[in-house]
């Protein structure tokens, strides 16, 4: 009876198709079309990888993690969308985004 169950949760849980790095910031294509962006730096192993570690990431687990091999690190794409990160935003991007919000 609970296979029903698990079947709707995987379906509404966010899985990624594709993951890409530019600079600092890692995006990811969700299956339902939302491309998501974090800036690496959130993350305590990636925000001391260089820019070419941040390029050797993987999908896996069907599109629910992202993985460094290089590095060890696995981060859910659950995580990701949910906005749970492990460092605070840094300050010169919150400034950043606060003349955004102005605009």
């Amino acid at each position: 009876m609970n296979s029903t169950k698990d079947n709707n949760k995987s379906q509404n849980e966010p899985a990624a198709i594709n993951v890409s790095v530019k600079g600092r910031t890692v995006y990811i294509e969700l299956i339902d079309g939302r491309i998501i962006g974090f800036p690496a730096d959130r993350f305590k192993i990636l925000s001391k990888a260089t820019n070419s570690q941040l390029k050797e990431v993987k999908i896996r687990l069907n599109g629910f993690a992202l993985r460094w091999e290089k590095l060890d690190e696995d981060i859910t794409v659950r995580g990701i969308v949910a906005g749970n990160f492990q460092l605070p935003l840094r300050k010169s991007k919150r400034n950043r985004k606060k003349k955004l919000a102005k605009i």
